[in-house]
């Protein structure tokens, strides 16, 4: 299935992936892809690097359910059903975020860009940690990386993103943005 271009149904196919991982997680303290962060803690971060992000740039608050040390799945569903909320919202289109690193920005558009498009990637993060499916949407990946490559200084300068870990030269899409935002696509915990 194609991903939608529209930030609010995209956010939907996305999010009902990385939703099924989280069910599907058994043990929420393996090990992730990502240095010192444990399944829970690819939970963690989506759910609460956005809600300042979203306050702060556009006085939008979203609802808050249990921490995701007391229940990571609930915590993950409450999150992702005020984010959908959020741009199924009409008005939402016409309202913008405005930040300082990256200026005004239509709110959904904001939205997709960062928070959509980490969601996506931190799915294949947790389905491998916790030995799920792990595959990614080819198309966007290729999408994803080809936007990375122009703005890599400035990604690799935000400490956001690992080291590049080289792939091989006909690598698929989904190993090449793994290996970009350094991540190695052989990881097994």
């Amino acid at each position: 299935m194609a991903l939608s271009e529209a930030p609010a149904e995209r956010h939907r196919q996305i999010a009902g992936t990385f939703t099924d991982r989280v069910r599907g997680t058994r043990d929420w303290d393996v090990p992730s892809p990502v240095a010192e962060w444990t399944a829970r803690d690819v939970v963690r971060h989506l759910v609460e690097w956005l809600p300042s992000f979203l306050e702060g740039g556009a006085g939008v608050q979203l609802p808050r359910g249990p921490s995701v040390d007391e229940d990571p799945v609930a915590a993950w569903a409450v999150h992702c059903e005020g984010v959908q909320a959020v741009l199924d919202d009409p008005a939402t289109p016409g309202r913008l975020l405005s930040n300082p690193h990256i200026g005004e920005i239509p709110l959904d558009r904001a939205i997709d860009q960062f928070y959509t498009a980490d969601v996506f990637m931190h799915t294949w993060d947790l389905a491998r940690a916790t030995g799920q499916d792990d595959r990614l949407d080819a198309d966007f990946c290729a999408l994803l990386l080809a936007g990375m490559v122009e703005i890599e200084g400035v990604m690799r300068s935000s400490g956001q993103y690992g080291v590049r870990v080289d792939v091989p030269d006909d690598a698929d899409p989904q190993s090449r943005l793994l290996g970009f935002i350094g991540r190695d696509p052989l990881w097994k915990p």
